[in-house]
């Protein structure tokens, strides 16, 4: 049987200063006064992730648009039913502000019964003949009520659309579809809302003529998490498994199973996976059975919550939430029990949540220690609002972590193919979560005209024109670096792509199927192959109206990002598993700097010749054993194709870029392999021109 390791791939430290939690007179934490700082604007977007304060961030831009800018009614849309109660009645004249937010009852339809398209469309339609202020409803409801009424009869009026990457830019997608005719017509003001600005189908959110109406708001999961109080650490990685996940073989110690990261003691949200996942055993019941028996002793059912009870080894007694059973009256009264709002801050309320399809976006449980999810989820946004469950700040939490617990591809299985694809997509969260929780970057070009920037701090010798400069502003973590060679960006468009837009261009890099076999498994790969045409084809096709400068400087940002945080990864050993514990990622900044150190001079050739999937391979490496690995990248050599027409276009592409630098085009004899590479390109294009001239 195999080896199997919890390999945490990225470990993150944060300074518990205490600042994103602190409110200011008008009760409002750091992200709510950017937003708020940004009021007047009719179209926001607010990029912040979960337990940020979005919810209340909405309050005080709503109540200021209906007080002072003349808008007559806000209209608050959510995904789901469930997440309508983040914007119940909130004081907030008590801490400050100039009004209380309030949604009358019949108003916030997401507490009503019936059906979105049925009694609640007719609702908004007299909501908006009333003189209320407020209304709340689902993604669904208002889709059928613009559907019904067109959109001229929210003229006038603020639409908030929270969890905001609901929507896309392809036109199948009816709630974008809506949002762009609400735009076209320009009678409204929109604030959008999401922790994640990016889809797990990897679609844009908005074209790219309607994202530059929008005015950003960032808030950043590192100024969220440095500044909390109590919640010191969060580790997120994942775990292969060999066999069941469920059980283990005990006479091989080396077989492991769920109950080897499953603690009962953390306070965890499992997640068990879909029906239809390789790794469902096809009957959901009886997995949460065997879970709550290989937990404890089975105590019974508390007759006010709906919880199981079950006595540990130990003999503590652990309250298991199960919002998996089929029985709706047992399941609702569990759902309720763990909304109720006088148990909202007792730790001792709940022990273990076992969820299927639930307990994920907006569900809130401060005291979630541990996110731990079996089989791979239906995308990277999915991940990542469950990996948000576990990042809310409490008293005496100091840790929390994610797992993905994946079966090990196995060759002799028929779903080879499906498990293979599973393992990419892990590594794929992963590699987004490193950027996600790493600072905020802003590069810039080295030159000698450059000055030190005031707030940020460059190290013990301070800035040296002499060198590429690492600073850092310690409020909000943000790494400024200097690049020999960075294109800047010319257009206020690129400008603010490269400050807001950067990790969706990784996201669409990593999950990019060819993109990371090629990186992980291809030892012919020339990185430039993947850092200069891959993804200057991502961005291209994400920003097509950008000129060329400006196509090749958003690149070059986005490939920075993305190989600087590998780097910094290496240079602090993360994910390290030759020790019990892996070398923390105590600050990316740290290990930023140790990088630009040993390389002297940073410069954009030396980032681009960067594999930037190295060190995600590494880990693979520590966390698999070395026969399933072969095995992983004997099915990816098997599909491997030979150079595409797409790829041979590319590479032309740069080919005509180098003879611009050179005065010559690449040669197929040059020792150089970047240099090869691109000059096959362009021998592949000629052979396919003569192929198509001779018939």
């Amino acid at each position: 049987m195999s080896k199997s390791n919890s390999i945490p791939s990225v470990s993150v430290t944060y300074a518990r200063d205490g600042s994103s939690t602190r409110s200011n007179a008008l009760g409002m934490r750091p992200m709510q006064e950017l937003a708020y700082q940004k009021r007047g604007e009719p179209y926001l977007l607010i990029k912040s992730p979960p337990a940020s304060g979005k919810s209340r961030a909405l309050m005080f831009i709503a109540l200021d648009k209906l007080a002072n800018q003349g808008l007559k009614q806000a209209i608050v849309v959510v995904p789901e039913r469930s997440i309508g109660g983040s914007f119940h009645d909130e004081p907030l004249s008590k801490f400050g502000f100039f009004a209380d937010w309030k949604v009358e009852p019949k108003w916030n339809l997401c507490d009503a019964p019936g059906t979105d398209n049925g009694g609640k469309v007719e609702s908004v339609k007299k909501f908006l003949e009333s003189g209320d202020k407020a209304l709340v409803c689902t993604h669904a409801t208002f889709r059928f009520a613009m559907e019904k009424f067109g959109p001229e009869v929210f003229d006038d009026r603020l639409i908030a659309v929270d969890e905001f990457h609901h929507i896309s830019a392809n036109p199948d997608n009816r709630l974008g579809e809506h949002v762009r005719q609400l735009m076209l017509r320009d009678k409204i003001h929109l604030v959008a809302m999401t922790g994640s600005y990016f889809r797990g189908d990897a679609e844009a959110v908005l074209h790219p003529d309607d994202e530059s109406k929008f005015d950003t708001v960032t808030y950043t999961y590192y100024e969220q998490l440095n500044g909390y109080e109590f919640l010191k650490q969060l580790d997120i990685g994942y775990f292969f498994y060999s066999g069941d996940y469920l059980t283990r073989d005990h006479n091989n110690e080396a077989e492991k199973c769920i109950f080897d990261v499953l603690q009962p003691g953390e306070k965890t949200i499992l997640h068990i996976p879909n029906v239809n996942a390789r790794e469902s055993t096809k009957d959901k019941i009886k997995e949460v059975e065997h879970i709550i028996e290989g937990l404890g002793e089975w105590q019974g059912t508390d007759p006010q919550t709906g919880f199981q009870l079950v006595k540990t080894a130990e003999g503590k007694v652990l309250k298991i939430a199960d919002l998996v059973d089929d029985d709706a009256a047992k399941r609702d009264k569990v759902s309720a029990a763990l909304k109720d709002p006088a148990q909202k801050n007792n730790r001792d309320h709940v022990d273990i949540i076992i969820a299927l399809g639930m307990a994920k976006e907006g569900f809130d449980w401060i005291w979630c220690e541990h996110a731990l999810t079996v089989g791979y989820r239906s995308s990277l946004t999915e991940i990542i609002q469950i990996i948000g469950r576990a990042t809310r700040d409490a008293p005496g939490k100091t840790r929390a972590r994610f797992t993905n617990l994946i079966a090990e591809p196995d060759a002799s299985e028929g779903a080879v193919t499906e498990a293979v694809n599973d393992t990419l997509k892990a590594i794929a969260a992963s590699l987004l979560m490193e950027q996600v929780l790493a600072p905020r970057f802003e590069f810039r070009s080295k030159n000698q005209s450059n000055e030190e920037t005031p707030g940020y701090d460059y190290g013990p010798g301070g800035y040296d024109p002499e060198k590429t400069n690492i600073g850092v502003n310690p409020t909000t973590g943000q790494i400024q670096l200097e690049i020999k060679g960075l294109a800047e960006p010319k257009s206020h468009e690129a400008e603010r792509i490269c400050k807001e837009d950067l990790n969706e261009l990784v996201t669409a890099f990593v999950q990019d199927k060819r993109t990371i076999e090629r990186g992980l498994f291809d030892e012919e790969l020339v990185p430039e192959e993947l850092t200069q045409v891959r993804m200057g084809k991502i961005v291209q096709e994400r920003f097509p109206n950008l000129d060329h400068e400006d196509l090749e400087a958003v690149r070059q940002h986005a490939i920075a990002a993305l190989n600087l945080v590998q780097q910094a990864k290496k240079m602090l050993g993360g994910g390290d598993s030759d020790s019990s514990e892996p070398s923390p990622n105590t600050s990316l900044i740290d290990g930023i700097r140790r990088y630009a150190m040993d390389v002297r001079e940073l410069d954009i050739d030396l980032i681009d010749r960067i594999n930037p999937f190295g060190e995600a391979y590494a880990i693979l490496a520590k966390s698999m054993t070395e026969e399933r690995l072969k095995q992983v990248a004997a099915v990816i050599a098997g599909r491997r194709g030979n150079l595409t027409l797409e790829e041979a276009r590319g590479l032309a592409k740069r080919a005509l870029e180098f003879k611009k630098e050179k005065g010559r085009l690449p040669s197929l004899t040059s020792p150089d392999a970047w240099e090869k590479r691109m000059a096959e390109g362009v021998a592949f294009l000629q052979r396919e021109a003569m192929n198509q001239k001779n018939g």
